[in-house]
């Protein structure tokens, strides 16, 4: 019997309601291959502020330095919306990928067959799409500084500075390098090198990088033109890596590939052991959503799929993930949909009924 300890961070909005299917897949996987999995539950983001005035506790962070893995719901609202507020529900992830080290961010984007009409574009552009997004995590805009308002001439003014150093551009290199070998062998870097410092940086250490990796096809695009072949052609994207503020962008219109938000994970890693293992935060990308919170209509399937990549990347249960992958695509296979991935006419289930239909052919 393996043990692992993982912290539960649900959050704000949608946050609570999916993080608690996440317990049971992992309680699920547990009593099919004799696993013990250890979970505890902090207050993260907008839920933190109101108790505490913070968006994450020292000890939160303390706790997730411990555990072998983190499952995050996710943060924010309408409530805690002030751009003049100084403290906001986002900056606890911020602070916690940063003290975590979680320098690479992989966001898995393909598209099940049996989901291509739930998304607007045309099926002949979808088939195929199989992309990995690595995304720079703990530097560029959103961590430079200066970040500041200020006031010039009587009047307010901000600032928000990106910074990148050719070890962090670097690092995302050799990653993505070395996961196109054990895809279609091929990366594309994406950057604003016509225009950015930074992206002119950014390619000129990728292509130092380069000759380490003679195997793999590498291939530079402006984020503009990347935004544009994501909609024309996405089955032409194997491995994509970018900076941070790019990265996020970039998922976000990816995930109408897909179909849904609610249809994508996240996985947020640093360095890995030998064994091929290293703690993570695992994230689905769809946020708080809340519009949807307290209604038990959204979408559990993201965070089966993080939770799939919580037990490949830090509990080194390759058959496991496997297995959950396999239940999650068994019970989209089946015609069984919630609401954002419904069709005109299909019956759509809530959050618990869409759980336990994955969790039975979990079982099998």
């Amino acid at each position: 019997m393996a043990e692992f300890d993982i912290l539960m961070l649900p959050g704000d909005g949608i946050g609570p309601e999916v993080t608690a299917e996440g317990v049971r897949a992992l309680e699920a996987i547990g009593a099919r291959f004799g696993h013990d999995f250890r979970t505890s539950e902090e207050l993260v983001g907008g839920a933190c502020i109101d108790a505490h005035g913070s968006a994450i506790l020292p000890e939160t962070i303390e706790a997730a330095e411990r555990a072998d893995a983190v499952l995050w719901g996710a943060v924010g609202g309408p409530k805690w919306d002030d751009p003049r507020a100084s403290v906001r529900p986002e900056q606890g992830l911020l602070a916690l990928r940063s003290s975590l080290g979680l320098w690479a961010n992989l966001r898995p984007v393909t598209v099940d067959p049996a989901l291509i009409d739930s998304s607007t574009l045309k099926p002949e552009v979808l088939r195929g799409v199989d992309i990995l997004v690595i995304r720079e995590l703990t530097s560029g805009i959103y961590f430079g500084r200066p970040q500041e308002r200020r006031t010039i001439d009587g009047r307010r003014a901000a600032v928000d500075s990106m910074t990148y150093n050719e070890d962090e551009i670097a690092r995302v290199a050799h990653l993505g390098f070395q996961l196109a070998r054990g895809r279609r062998g091929r990366v594309t870097s994406v950057d604003k090198a016509n225009i950015l410092e930074t992206s002119r940086l950014w390619r000129e250490v990728v292509e130092e990088v380069r000759p380490e990796y003679p195997d793999v096809e590498l291939e530079h695009v402006l984020v503009d033109a990347a935004a544009m072949h994501l909609i024309r052609r996405p089955a032409d994207f194997d491995v994509v890596i970018t900076s941070n503020l790019f990265g996020d962008i970039l998922t976000d219109e990816a995930s109408m590939l897909a179909g849904s938000l609610g249809m994508l994970p996240s996985a947020s890693l640093g360095e890995v052991r030998e064994d091929g293992r290293g703690r993570g935060l695992y994230e689905p990308i769809h946020g708080s959503a809340p519009d949807i919170a307290g209604q038990g209509v959204a979408n559990p399937l993201a965070m089966f799929l993080c939770t799939a990549l919580l037990l490949r990347h830090s509990c080194g249960l390759e058959a496991e993930a496997q297995a959950l992958e396999a239940a999650v695509a068994a019970a989209i296979g089946d015609g069984l949909r919630t609401a954002d991935i419904a069709g005109d006419g299909e019956a759509a289930l809530g959050t618990r009924e869409m759980a336990e239909a994955v969790l039975e052919r979990l079982a099998g």
